[in-house]
C-alpha cells in the first residue's frame, strides 16, 4: 500500500476513533427514569440530534408532551432559575418549528399544556412554517444559535428533503454550538439519520390520584436506536411534575406482546389519555405562504 494510502486511512480512523470518543464524552441529561438513563450511559446527550417518532396523528399529542419533559431535562423553557437544578446554569430558550401540515393534522400546542409539564410558556417559542423547506432551513439558523437551549423540529410524514445529507447537517451544527436538536416526526416511518438516539412514543393509561382524580401523563416508550451503544429498550414512564423528571409508571396496564404492544395503546379510546393538552384548530390557516411566529404565552 502507498504511503500516502495508508496515512490517509489512518487519519480517517482516528477522526472515527475521535467521533466516538465526543459522542461519549458530551454532557448528558438524565431523564429520572434509571432504565433509560442507564441504557444511555447517564442520560440524553446535549448538543445531538434525537428522534421522537409518533406512529400516528393521534399520537401526536402525547410525543409533544414526552418531548416537553425531554425539554426541561435538558434544562430549557425554564424561569426563576429552575434550569440550575437540571444541570444548566441558565435555563435557555426552546424554540419549537412546526409543518403546518403537523399542526393540522396533530393540533396545536397548548400554553396550559406546557404549564402542566411545568415549562414557563414565556421562555418558548414556536414558529409554524409552510413547508418542510422552510421548516429545515429555520432550523438551520436555529441551531447555530448558543443562546437556544433545544430546538424541536416538527415535520409531517416523510418528507423527501429529510435525507441523510440533511440529517447529518444538522448533527453537525447541533455538535458545533451545543443545541441539542429534537426531530418530532408525525405519522412517519423510521429512516436512516445522523440521530444520536430515535424513540417510539405512543400514550399508556395514567394511575388515577385519590377521589380519582386525574393522574400523571404517561406513556409507552421504545428505544429504536442509539449510536455508540446498544439499542433497545421499553418502558413504561409518567411524568412527575413535582420533581420534573419521568418516573415507572408502577401499576399501569401490561402492554405486553398478548395486547398488541403500540397497536393496542394507539387503539385506546379517545380522551382516554391526555398527556398534553393540544387543541386542533377549526379551520385550516386560509395562507400556508406565510409562516407564523408566535410565544406559547
Amino acid at each position: 500500500m502507498p504511503r500516502s494510502e495508508s496515512l490517509e486511512s489512518l487519519k480517517t480512523r482516528i477522526a472515527g476513533i475521535e467521533r466516538a470518543r465526543a459522542v461519549e464524552t458530551a454532557a448528558v441529561a438524565g431523564t429520572g427514569h434509571s432504565g433509560i438513563d442507564g441504557a444511555l450511559g447517564g442520560g440524553l446527550a446535549r448538543g445531538r440530534v434525537h428522534e421522537v417518532f409518533a406512529a400516528q396523528a393521534d399520537d401526536a399529542g402525547c410525543a409533544a408532551g414526552f418531548v416537553a419533559g425531554l425539554a426541561m431535562r435538558l434544562g430549557v423553557g425554564l424561569g426563576g432559575g429552575l434550569g440550575v437544578g437540571l444541570g444548566t446554569e441558565s435555563g435557555g430558550t426552546l424554540v419549537w418549528l412546526r409543518e403546518a401540515q403537523a399542526e393540522r393534522q396533530g393540533g396545536r400546542l397548548h400554553a396550559p399544556g406546557l404549564v402542566e409539564i411545568g415549562l414557563d410558556p414565556a421562555r418558548v417559542i414556536i414558529g409554524v412554517l409552510p413547508d418542510p423547506l422552510a421548516v429545515l432551513r429555520a432550523a438551520a439558523d436555529v441551531v447555530r444559535c448558543p443562546e437556544v437551549g433545544v430546538a424541536v423540529v416538527e415535520l409531517w410524514r416523510e418528507p423527501r428533503l429529510l435525507d441523510l445529507t440533511a440529517s447529518r447537517r444538522l448533527a453537525l451544527a447541533a455538535e458545533a454550538s451545543g443545541v441539542t436538536v429534537i426531530g418530532l416526526r408525525i405519522a412517519a416511518v423510521p429512516s436512516p439519520s445522523a440521530a444520536q438516539t430515535r424513540w417510539q412514543v405512543a400514550a399508556a393509561p395514567s394511575l388515577p390520584m385519590e377521589a380519582n382524580a386525574p393522574g400523571y401523563p404517561a406513556w409507552r416508550v421504545e428505544l429504536l436506536r442509539q449510536r455508540g451503544r446498544p439499542s433497545g429498550g421499553d418502558w413504561r414512564v409518567e411524568w412527575n411534575r413535582e420533581q420534573a423528571c419521568f418516573a415507572d409508571a408502577d401499576g399501569v396496564a401490561d402492554f405486553g406482546p398478548d395486547a398488541g404492544g403500540f397497536a393496542a395503546i394507539a387503539a385506546a379510546p379517545s380522551g382516554a389519555v391526555l398527556p398534553f393538552s393540544a387543541g386542533r384548530p377549526v379551520d385550516a390557516p386560509k395562507d400556508n405562504r406565510r409562516a407564523e411566529l408566535r410565544r406559547a404565552g
